[in-house]
């Protein structure tokens, strides 16, 4: 005789009914914004699309923005539990760097950007003030926590160490610039359409500008 599986924990249920609700309210926000544009995409024109009430999307996001951009928010944390998991000892610009990759190469969960249209709704997100406003406060929450993480992993108090802050502001801006470029680029014929490659591009840039800085400040003939 087979021993049946044990049903799930009713916590565990309502957890997954409660993702499924959240992601229902996401993919609807950025449908509608995407084809009526985000003055006319209402609350309650997303709520209905997704087959809830107006009280279920208050329960979930603070605003359509908000539901729209729950990628970002999503994928924040995945590449801070990323980073989280690196080497101790791997320096904290790599280790950032190395977690972005993995986050962008990981074949069973594909990141955001591989979904349909999301070129489009970044590229809004940079002209629209409401959708850059909520892009901006989701990718600020992303960073404080990255923050935390590598003053964690280098023993420091961000509170006045100003490494873990450096370090994360120029991983993150290296990743929002080529995001930037991806989401112009507009077509996938475009040099800049492979988003993984302009990413490492982007780092690389960033790696080298550093080093000439450095070599450049201890040169005997650029010193003050």
């Amino acid at each position: 005789m087979t021993a049946s599986k044990p049903s799930p924990a009713p916590e565990d249920r309502r957890r997954r009914k409660a993702l499924r609700t959240r992601d229902a309210l996401a993919t609807a926000a950025c449908d509608l914004i995407l084809e009526r544009g985000p003055a006319a995409a209402t609350v309650e024109a997303i709520a209905e699309r997704a087959d809830v009430t107006r009280r279920t999307f208050s329960r979930h996001f603070a605003g359509k923005e908000d539901a729209a951009l729950d990628f970002v928010r999503r994928d924040g944390d995945r590449v801070n539990a990323l980073l989280r998991a690196r080497p101790a000892g791997e320096p904290p610009l790599l280790a950032y760097r190395r977690a972005v990759h993995a986050w962008l190469a990981d074949p069973e969960d594909p990141a955001w950007h591989v979904r349909p249209r999301m070129r489009r709704l970044l590229a809004l997100a940079d002209t629209e003030p409401d959708l850059f406003a909520a892009y901006q406060r989701i990718r600020l929450d992303a960073q404080a926590e990255s923050i935390r993480i590598v003053a964690d992993r280098l023993g420091a108090d961000a509170a006045v160490d100003v490494r873990p802050a450096a370090v994360v502001d120029a991983a993150a801006g290296a990743l929002i610039a080529a995001l930037r470029l991806w989401a112009r680029a507009g077509s996938s014929d475009s040099p800049d359409a492979d988003l993984a490659a302009l990413v490492e591009r982007a780092y690389d840039a960033l790696a080298a500008e550093a080093a000439a800085a450095a070599a450049a400040r201890d040169s005997p003939a650029t010193r003050a």
